[in-house]
């Protein structure tokens, strides 16, 4: 069986089976076609777009979503309470009591308190060690933020792409249909307008990806300023008379 066939649209003929109507090919009976689609559901629209565009939309919605929503938790676990943090940390290491330091950022599961404790680690030896530990540390923290935002950005491209190649495999096999079965543009209507639903469906999942995308960016990019930031105060602490 061709690909063609896997993809087969219902014709209006077809819908106005299910639906209880008739329309006679040669009437050209424009009203009756119309009324014929008002009928079709929602659930007809989506089955004919074929299996093979529908389900992988479906599977990359469905990944859309998880990325999403996992990247967003764990993104607002890595900002959550840097302030009272750091003035934790900043009082330990004023009063020497590192290995308190160092307890308090092994508890505190955040990116920033990850850095710190690199940093801590390193109090002793020169400041650029130290710096240098923090920023391949920072490095690391930084990926693990990003894993999986780049999948957004691929479906929010991939997605359009896919939904137009389902709606120009349908319509060639509608015009196939109208140059074999000679039938009219008015019986066609209703597989013409459900060819269109995989390109409506690619590009509601691309839009919503690429938005999801770009705010997940501009939030880690926001945790990252705050890494910078509080990597500098650390440092400045270090660079401190005395210590």
């Amino acid at each position: 069986m061709s690909v063609i066939n896997f993809f087969k649209i219902p014709l209006l003929s077809q819908i106005t089976e299910e639906s209880g109507q008739t329309i006679n090919a040669s009437s050209g009976n424009t009203e009756a076609a119309i009324n014929t689609l008002k009928e079709v559901t929602l659930w007809d629209m989506i089955a004919s777009g074929g299996w093979y565009i529908m389900v992988p939309m479906g599977i990359m919605s469905v990944i859309m979503v998880y990325i999403s929503i996992e990247r967003l938790l764990a993104i607002q676990r890595a900002g959550k309470g840097e302030q009272g943090f750091l003035m934790q940390i900043r009082s330990y290491i004023i009063e020497g009591k590192l290995d308190s330091a160092r307890t308090l950022c092994a508890s505190t599961d955040t990116p920033i308190a990850r850095m710190l404790e690199k940093g801590i680690s390193k109090i002793g030896k020169p400041l650029k060690d130290i710096e240098a530990s923090i920023e391949n540390i920072g490095k690391i923290e930084i990926y693990k933020l990003e894993k999986g935002v780049s999948v957004l950005a691929t479906i929010a491209g991939a997605a359009p792409m896919i939904g137009f190649l389902g709606t120009v495999i349908g319509m060639i096999f509608v015009f196939q249909e109208m140059r074999t079965s000679g039938v009219a543009i008015e019986q066609l209507s209703g597989g013409i307008m459900m060819a269109m639903v995989t390109t409506v469906a690619g590009l509601i999942l691309g839009v919503i990806s690429y938005i999801m995308y770009n705010w997940l960016v501009g939030k880690i990019q926001k945790v990252i300023a705050k890494m910078e930031s509080t990597s500098i105060e650390f440092l400045d602490l270090l660079d401190e008379p005395g210590k």
